[in-house]
């Protein structure tokens, strides 16, 4: 992979997230046009559709691929250097029911790698912004991951569904603190601003739920790591990975031994959830 220069592409993110944040607050919750994705993958709303469209028209330049929740995939894309893979709306559920855990989530593939990304929580007026070369930022300022080199103490974040299915009753520990919480891309953003220190989920995921957040946490100094335990990588044909496992590059050896003396159980769980 040639070496990769932020600029321009984080202003091109920057810009579409706010204008995309301006557009879903002026759709109210309760009031939403909604549908059930195809194979009953869940609710899709017209927001996410409206979102979707604008971050196109925004972002894709002659020679950019595209990957979208909201868009038919165009395999065309396997054959660009430059691939957007965005989620208009991560936390669907969150966004219905009011739950200021739902996000916008773009990140750029270069080489099949997440090279720069930006997440953005319109009811917080969050903003998270990174690139590989030049760093991550929370609001404008620059961030990096947890320092921690021990999971003791260390706040954890959860999936809020894989909670309520029961499946984080085998990770209860005395000694760190875990916090269930929406959208698997605003998990990821906290924890590259060092607002948690880890989060992993059994539940394999697709492309446009961690391609900013895998770009936001390499960017902070963090690690990100498929249950296998290889870096993910984008712009495949099929747009499904396994779950996933990131944090502060200091805890990657206790997140690392804590989850293989749950190795039996997790392997268990992760079967039972062949699809995202």
């Amino acid at each position: 992979m040639g070496e990769f220069i932020a600029q321009p592409i984080l202003p091109r993110i920057h810009e579409a997230l706010e204008a995309s944040g301006e557009l879903a607050s002026s759709f109210i919750p309760g009031k939403i046009e909604t549908s059930q994705k195809l194979g009953g993958r869940g609710p899709v709303t017209e927001a996410d559709r409206a979102i979707n469209g604008l971050l196109r028209k925004m972002l894709v330049r002659d020679g950019e691929g595209w990957l979208s929740e909201e868009s038919a995939d165009d395999h065309e894309r396997l054959n660009k250097t430059h691939v957007w893979i965005v989620d208009p709306i991560d936390g669907t559920l969150e966004f219905l029911a009011g739950i200021p855990e739902w996000c916008i989530s773009v990140g750029w593939i270069e080489h099949g790698r997440a090279v720069a990304g930006g997440i953005y929580n319109p009811l917080t007026r969050e903003l998270f912004l990174g690139s590989i070369d030049a760093g991550a930022t929370y609001n404008g300022r620059p961030v990096r991951v947890t320092g921690k080199n021990s999971l003791t103490d260390a706040v954890v974040l959860a999936s809020r569904s894989e909670v309520k299915r029961g499946e984080w009753e085998i990770f209860h520990s005395p000694h760190f603190v875990v916090r269930p919480t929406g959208s698997v891309a605003y998990k990821l953003a906290l924890v590259s601003a060092g607002l948690a220190d880890a989060t992993w989920t059994l539940s394999p995921k697709n492309e446009w739920d961690i391609a900013a957040g895998v770009a936001l946490i390499e960017s902070a100094g963090g690690y990100v790591q498929s249950l296998e335990g290889t870096r993910p990588a984008f712009n495949r044909k099929s747009s499904l990975l396994s779950g996933l496992i990131a944090g502060g590059a200091g805890l990657r050896k206790d997140i690392t031994s804590f989850l293989s003396e749950h190795r039996g159980a997790v392997s268990a769980v992760a079967a039972e959830n062949p699809r995202s």
